[in-house]
């Protein structure tokens, strides 16, 4: 009952801030468009959740040259949970510990989701960030430590006329969620689910301001600009 009444609430707020950004939107040097599947979220037989969000990025070469760096794969992570604290008017917020990252409503001990210290890939052309989620309200006791998500970014051939082109998606996958289990799947997606899509959505939206959060710990600041090998920093 309380995450299902935490959902409505983020749903609401969510909607509201959403609309803000909108009215607020300036001209950008980056053209984003949502290329999210129709099917965006998928509920298996078993109860497991795979949703994806996809976003392709239009910005000139020279912008993305300057921010393809370890370092600003580790911000975009950072970036992600700011922008989750906004659009749900401060409901949300991501508490940090050595060995995990908790996403909490207003704080403790109201903990929706907490997850594993985040694990960074990156080559040349692609970065990854990926997330173990261990537990929280918003988990089935039979998924916890079970499902991750990940923000995935790759770089194609230049678009011509000076751009680049990114493509960058939000997966959660094999995740469990309780509400669908003390409710029904209906509900979830009418709630939990559409909270998501929603503000990741607007959160890909984003990024075409091409400014990114500084990350609060910095594991990757000083690795190299062009990694040619996989770098799998400790945080």
């Amino acid at each position: 009952m309380r995450a299902a009444r935490a959902s409505r609430l983020l749903l609401a707020g969510a909607a509201s801030a959403s609309a803000a950004i909108a009215r607020r939107r300036r001209r950008r040097p980056a053209r984003a468009v949502i290329v999210s599947p129709r099917r965006s979220t998928v509920v298996q037989r078993d109860g497991a959740v795979r949703s994806l969000q996809r976003a392709q990025i239009t910005l000139p070469r020279r912008d993305l040259e300057a921010l393809w760096t370890p370092a600003n794969l580790e911000n975009l992570a950072r970036t992600y949970w700011a922008f989750l604290g906004r659009a749900t008017l401060g409901l949300i917020r991501v508490v940090y510990d050595e060995d995990s990252r908790s996403v909490v409503l207003l704080g403790r001990p109201l903990t929706l989701l907490r997850f594993d210290k985040p694990r960074y890939t990156m080559t040349r052309d692609r970065g990854t960030v990926t997330w173990q989620i261990r537990d929280g309200r918003l988990v089935a006791k039979a998924g916890r430590g079970s499902g991750y998500l990940a923000l995935d970014v790759r770089r194609s051939a230049p678009a011509g006329a000076g751009d680049s082109q990114v493509h960058i998606e939000v997966e959660v996958a094999n995740f469990y969620p309780s509400i669908a289990v003390g409710f029904s799947v209906p509900v979830y997606e009418m709630t939990q689910a559409a909270i998501h899509v929603l503000v990741t959505h607007a959160f890909l939206r984003s990024l075409a301001t091409l400014h990114l959060a500084e990350s609060k710990v910095g594991e990757l600041s000083g690795q190299p600009a062009q990694p040619l090998r996989p770098v799998s920093p400790r945080s």
